[in-house]
């Protein structure tokens, strides 16, 4: 989508004018991958109109792949405009401190992908195939597109989803939470904030949603500024056979580390999965600028650690390091940091990293970082 910034603080009523920017969970996932040194490719439908023009080039701008990218004549891009605040989760969509976010997307070009809108050759070689319960939300078609796309079968990529709840989205289809479970099912690798999880299935905590989605290898449970639980069983170590991006055998799965411990089963009896291994990573102090594109940030980090084989409790890390560079700027988007920069901040002791802030502009680079680092 392309999304409308505003130009001051207030109500969208009150705004006078707003700045143009781009938008939409799974771009700016591959936007952030592509920024991190990744081959990513973004698979979607825009319409033939000069705001399908600017999210295409804008989007290739980041080094992504748009070449799959089909244009429509007939229906528009979609668009969105939005205030800084967190998004809502509640039914009633007006929790105090959250944003206000109006959707025009109804018949939109995305809106009307169908489960062979893809195609095979739009996944052609793809280690990680990642969706969001988003693209469900916008019509029946996009529903059993995802519906397609997160069916189990032997030669498909790591599917990875965010649950990604927007109660606006699915206003007037009150099957939107069992229809996100269900997909949710369906992925080896699934994000999902512990306050989407309550505000859609009256799940609290961890376990409890562990307890609802035993299927995926991997389950990441965002926990806002606390930080992040990962659920994941023993094969979970990468994105399926070379998976990282070096070249050389694959790295053996992790052993013991910081902050991890064996988890039970989640059930009892022959076929059930493997018990898990609990990984927590305390979130970073950040200095919020908006919030807006952080869980899409943190995403990307963690995918980005998957696909280099790193062990669970450093994807976290870095997806707390993408996710606080999102968190620090006004947009979606955000420069990440570099490459030898993260992998220097992810190996920080406990308490060094306790100590780190971040502030608006850490990542515009190095010698502007504005880090205060802790002394040692």
């Amino acid at each position: 989508m392309v999304t409308f910034l505003p130009s001051r603080p207030g109500r969208l009523a009150d705004v006078p004018s707003f700045d143009r920017a781009i938008g939409g969970a799974e771009s700016n996932v591959a936007c952030v991958l592509a920024a991190a040194g990744h081959r990513a490719r973004w698979v979607s439908r825009v319409g033939a109109d000069g705001f399908g023009d600017h999210l295409v080039a804008a989007i290739a701008a980041h080094g992504v792949d748009t070449g799959r990218v089909a244009r429509d004549p007939h229906r528009p891009t979609g668009v969105y405009f939005r205030t800084a605040g967190e998004r809502a989760t509640g039914a009633d969509g007006e929790e105090p401190g959250t944003a206000e976010v109006v959707y025009y997307r109804a018949g939109s070009a995305a809106s009307a992908m169908t489960p062979g809108s893809p195609g095979p050759a739009a996944l052609a070689g793809a280690r990680v195939l990642h969706l969001t319960g988003i693209t469900a939300a916008l019509s029946d078609s996009c529903l059993d597109m995802l519906r397609a796309l997160t069916r189990r079968t032997p030669d498909r990529p790591l599917v990875s989803f965010d649950v990604n709840y927007r109660v606006g989205l699915w206003h007037g289809r009150p099957q939107g939470p069992e229809t996100l479970l269900d997909l949710a099912r369906g992925a080896d690798l699934v994000f999902v904030g512990e306050d989407e999880a309550a505000a859609a299935w009256d799940l609290h905590g961890p376990a409890a949603i562990r307890a609802a989605l035993p299927e995926p290898a991997v389950l990441v449970v965002k926990q806002g500024s606390e930080g992040v639980t990962v659920l994941h069983r023993e094969d979970a170590d990468g994105a399926g056979p070379g998976a990282a991006d070096a070249p050389g055998p694959r790295p053996a799965a992790p052993g013991p580390e910081a902050g991890t411990s064996a988890g039970p089963p989640a059930g009892g009896g022959a076929g059930t999965p493997a018990p898990d291994t609990v990984t927590y990573a305390p979130a970073l102090t950040v200095d919020v600028v908006a919030s807006v594109g952080a869980g899409d940030a943190f995403a990307a980090g963690f995918l980005s650690g998957t696909l280099r084989g790193l062990p669970v409790f450093d994807r976290i890390r870095h997806g707390h390091l993408m996710a606080a560079a999102a968190l620090t700027v006004p947009g979606d988007l955000a420069v990440p940091p570099p490459r030898a920069l993260a992998d220097r901040l992810a190996a920080l002791p406990e308490g060094d990293w306790g100590r780190l802030r971040l502030g608006p502009g850490w990542t515009a680079g190095l010698h502007d970082a504005r880090v205060e680092a802790p002394q040692t």
